[in-house]
């Protein structure tokens, strides 16, 4: 394809990202609304939040294996098909119930988009050439995360359009992927062979996934780290995987190909982004609630803040890309990417309450720099080492263990962000001797900064800035792993042929060996001629030449 071609491909495929991006964000500020007009509870609000979040990470890896048996393209148009379905069934909602299944729905499709869009570019631009254009999927990241939350607030304090327009708004766009991929993107159908889909190994999967997600979600708030409820969870999720393991080790074409972990690469850049998402989501996820309650600021202007880093992750990625793609030299941008990332999450470790705004941009833009160098560029070094059969099982794993892991480290840490807030507002109302009165923040939820008396509100803004950076330092030394991690990873040449062009050439290699196989099955064993025999003699037997007699 050329470059043209390229760029008109990627324009469905950005739309389809954007929408997944904002489905996750756009509702960020409208859920406190929503759950109050549909009279439900903050389990309820919990669940809104978290069934997107399942739905999503646990189907990234079948969209993954089924792009290696199926038509990419359709099974991109098919999740956008669903995030539709589902964001009109969420817009529409008149009752709690309908709107998590929506967001199930929602997520599903979120899936497909998230793993789909990487194995696509993977499949029709070549290693060598696939960083230059990173710097887009960085465009679109940074313009989701930005834009989804601002975009949410506007439309719910907007009275002629409210909180329905929050999944309705996804839908123009969802629609615009769809006929853009139906017009631009070409791919050559390649044929595969005919084999039963392990339907077994892909509930299992998604059984024991979905455990382990709904138990790092709730423990800490609907329950106990140590309760029966983490147990039951737990044993549940750790058996059915178990049960996955030895099913996929079987089945004649698994979900997740278990052999593609003996590559060292891909086994490195696995827990290489296992290590980021619990460092990189679960660390700034909260960044947010700091702005607005240790620095007093709104919702609108907590979104605004957060430009450094997103400006930091576009630029570095960019430039990275253009490097790689120029030089062939990627595993230098992963060793710096995981440096500069634990540097900037140890600068955020030292923030406070009375930190300068100008200090804390430079820290964010140091993590997000770390963080644009070395995210894309895990995809890119696993793709690179894989046969193009398996580059949808490939991208797929390493996208859901960076959701994963970004699950548990949002889960773990919002834990441990309770458990500081509450110490440091006990521990600051014995010294100071202040009376709590009403408001009072025990760490369980987000206070009400406008309630609280002066001498509260500086105690709690206080108690918010320490445990934040606490965070941080927690997550600093996961980003440490991940450096050591991606030291072991070997430098391999970028290949300079697409996925798709190696997916025929593999097929058809595949095809020559089978014919040559049946037509030397076909010819019965026979014995040779002696004069061919002796013909073909080319040996020497006492130095003398034995030839054939020509009388």
């Amino acid at each position: 394809m050329t470059n043209r071609q390229i760029l008109q491909a990627m324009s469905g495929l950005m739309a389809g990202m954007f929408v997944a991006i904002l489905a996750g964000t756009v509702v960020a500020n409208a859920l406190p609304r929503i759950i109050a007009d549909l009279g439900a509870s903050q389990s309820s609000y919990t669940w809104v939040v978290t069934a997107e979040l399942l739905a999503m990470t646990a189907t990234v890896p079948l969209w993954g294996k089924l792009s290696d048996l199926y038509d990419k393209k359709l099974l991109l148009q098919l999740s956008l098909c669903m995030f539709v379905v589902g964001s009109l069934l969420a817009g529409f909602s008149h009752g709690v119930g309908l709107l998590i299944f929506s967001r199930v729905v929602q997520g599903a499709g979120a899936g497909g988009l998230t793993a789909l869009a990487q194995v696509v570019m993977a499949a029709v631009i070549p290693p060598r050439k696939l960083g230059k254009y990173s710097g887009i999927f960085g465009a679109v990241f940074a313009v989701g995360t930005v834009a989804g939350p601002l975009i949410g607030g506007v439309l719910v304090d907007t009275s002629w359009l409210g909180w329905r327009w929050c999944f309705f708004i996804g839908i123009p766009f969802a629609l615009l992927a769809i006929v853009l991929l139906q017009r631009t993107l070409n791919l050559p159908v390649v044929p595969r062979r005919n084999v039963p889909i392990d339907y077994l190994g892909a509930l299992l999967i998604v059984a024991g996934i979905c455990a382990l997600l709904i138990w790092v979600s709730l423990a800490g708030n609907q329950f106990n780290w140590a309760s029966w409820q983490t147990a039951a969870l737990v044993t549940a999720g750790v058996m059915s995987l178990g049960a996955a393991v030895y099913v996929e080790s079987r089945a004649a074409e698994p979900v997740i190909p278990l052999g593609i972990f003996r590559n060292r690469t891909v086994a490195l850049t696995t827990v290489a982004s296992l290590l980021v998402g619990v460092a990189m989501f679960g660390g700034t996820v909260f960044l947010s609630q700091y702005f607005q309650v240790s620095l007093g600021k709104s919702a609108t202007v907590a979104g605004l803040m957060s430009l450094p880093m997103i400006l930091g992750l576009l630029v570095s990625s960019t430039v990275a890309g253009q490097f790689i793609s120029k030089t062939g030299r990627w595993k230098i941008h992963l060793v710096v990417g995981a440096a500069v990332m634990t540097a900037g999450l140890g600068l955020l470790a030292t923030i406070g309450a009375d930190t300068h705004f100008g200090v804390l941009s430079v820290y964010m833009a140091v993590l997000g720099v770390g963080v644009g160098m070395l995210m894309q560029n895990l995809v890119l070094a696993a793709q690179n080492d894989v046969p193009a059969a398996e580059l949808g099982a490939a991208t797929s794993v390493l996208s859901f263990f960076r959701s994963m892991g970004g699950s548990i480290g949002t889960s773990v840490l919002g834990a441990i962000l309770a458990h500081r807030v509450t110490a440091e507002i006990t521990k600051s109302l014995k010294e100071s001797g202040v009376s709590a009165g009403a408001g009072q923040s025990t760490g369980h939820g987000v206070p009400d900064m406008t309630t609280l008396p002066t001498a509260m509100r500086s105690i709690v803004e206080h108690a918010y800035g320490t445990a934040t950076a606490d965070l941080f330092l927690v997550a600093t030394p996961f980003a440490l792993l991940a450096l050591i991690v991606v030291l072991f990873i070997k430098e391999k040449p970028l290949k300079t042929t697409s996925g798709m062009e190696r997916l025929t050439a593999e097929s058809r290699d595949t095809a020559a060996a089978e014919s040559h196989d049946t037509a030397a099955a076909a010819v019965p064993d026979s014995p040779r001629p002696v004069a061919a025999s002796v013909d073909a003699m080319e040996t020497t037997e006492a130095g003398k030449s034995l030839t054939p007699r020509t009388d």
